[in-house]
């Protein structure tokens, strides 16, 4: 049965090519949303990019006909630009006029074509339960929604005969399991003894070889730039960060988990002790926690500082500079000064090409779908990309922990050769940091 999806304003400015995801079935667009939407046009930000694709694709449409009788979309469906002159009841309406009139286009359109049931999509919740009340049937978008429960993790468990898990031991091993045809690439296994759960080996799958092979030796003993991994988490991470075959690395964990540290440490071993990248660059969105304090004086970099200030403070444990140092005035401008480091503004970042570099992303959960799309494709030759943050922790007002650039970026490539991934619970920061992440 063909329905008739009628989208707000939100869908429309989250995801411009929404029109084209509901296949063989009606897509409505109340004219109400599009004077919502020309609100947005002159916007610098990613809404008004979108606002202004959206007006570029209902014009293409135009050009093949009447929006108001309806043009033939590509999967067989029907869009149409429709218009109400249905006021809600003053017990329903409120006082955002453009809500009421949109909603006054899904409920003509649920009464005057039954055969067709009416669906409203919109993101907004408040809405949604409106809608609900009025009888219509209403739903959230997404166009790949993933519940944070279901996110890959990047890790498996196996029961393996005692031999295997010897076998791991063993300079240049490599084992073929069970089932490893259901494992992604890069993807780290356990292997636990069958006789003994006890005895263990932890390895990665490689899909290249189609086997699994050890950990890069040296990482437990040696440690990266002072640091050894606490837990099996991060010895999975470093491993992932130490691999110079993987180009793209997402890291995703809680507040304490390591994650940004152990990625400096490997961006600084990488650049300043295997010279196999020419320049460590960390980023991170510009979103604060609680009120703005309102605008920074000073230079780009002076701006930066405050944003950056948790990037310095890992650097500066790393360095391990005693407070003579300190007092001295050592401190991470060392390898800035050096040309070893560079703090990079996201806003920047469109247009360029970023070859031999380490770059990490922090906090990567604060941005959009678009804009890790952004971030990656700047990446160039002999570049590694590391992206970093906690779904849980999100001051972006535009995305939610299912919605936002880094898990959409974990979904989309856990099949991919070039890309590792893995998920942190284990938290080594204090033991009430660690305390905190779980109670509150």
């Amino acid at each position: 049965m063909r329905k008739n999806f009628i989208l707000d304003t939100n869908v429309l400015l989250h995801d411009p090519r929404s029109i084209y995801s509901f296949k063989e079935h009606n897509v409505i667009i109340p004219i109400y949303v599009i004077e919502e939407i020309d609100q947005f046009k002159r916007d610098l930000s990613e809404l008004g990019r979108n606002a202004r694709l959206v007006a570029r694709y209902l014009d293409s449409f135009r050009e093949e006909g009447s929006l108001k009788d309806g043009v033939r979309l590509p999967h067989g469906g029907v869009l149409r630009v429709c218009f109400s002159e249905r006021n809600l009841p003053l017990s329903v309406a409120d006082s955002n006029l453009m809500d009421n009139r949109i909603l006054s286009v899904a409920i003509d359109l649920m009464e005057r074509e039954p055969q067709s049931p009416a669906v409203f999509i919109t993101k907004d919740t408040n809405l949604r339960i409106r809608a609900d009340a009025l009888g219509l049937i209403a739903e959230d978008y997404d166009a790949e929604r993933v519940e944070i429960t279901e996110l890959y993790t990047g890790f498996t468990e196996r029961l393996v005969p005692r031999e295997m898990v010897d076998q791991m031991y063993k300079p240049g091993a490599e084992v073929e399991i069970s089932g490893q045809d259901s494992l992604s690439p890069h993807q780290f296994v356990l292997l636990k003894d069958e006789t003994n759960p006890s005895h263990t080996a932890m390895g990665r799958f490689n899909a290249a070889r189609g086997r699994v092979v050890p950990l890069l030796r040296g990482m437990k003993s040696e440690g990266v730039w002072g640091i050894r991994p606490r837990n099996m988490e991060q010895s999975f991470a470093l491993d992932l960060l130490m691999n110079d075959e993987i180009k793209l690395v997402t890291i995703v964990g809680k507040a304490g988990t390591g994650k940004t540290l152990l990625a400096i440490a490997a961006g600084l071993h990488k650049v300043t002790e295997e010279s196999v990248y020419q320049k460590l660059l960390v980023s991170r969105p510009v979103f604060p926690l609680g009120r703005d304090i309102g605008y920074l004086p000073g230079t780009l970099e002076e701006k930066m500082n405050p944003w950056m200030q948790p990037i310095f403070d890992n650097v500066e444990f790393l360095m391990n500079l005693s407070r003579a140092d300190k007092k001295a005035g050592r401190g991470y401008h060392e390898l800035i000064d050096l040309g070893l480091m560079e703090i990079e503004a996201l806003t920047y970042i469109r247009g360029r090409s970023i070859p031999n570099q380490y770059i990490i992303i922090d906090e990567a959960q604060n941005l959009t779908p678009h804009e890790v799309k952004t971030i990656i494709t700047r990446v160039g030759d002999n570049t590694k990309i590391i992206l970093t943050g906690d779904p849980f922790q999100i001051d972006n007002p535009y995305v939610d922990a299912t919605s936002n650039g880094l898990v959409h970026v974990v979904n989309r490539f856990k099949n991919e050769k070039i890309a590792g991934h893995i998920t942190m619970a284990k938290g080594e920061r204090s033991a009430l940091a660690e305390l905190a992440a779980n109670l509150l």
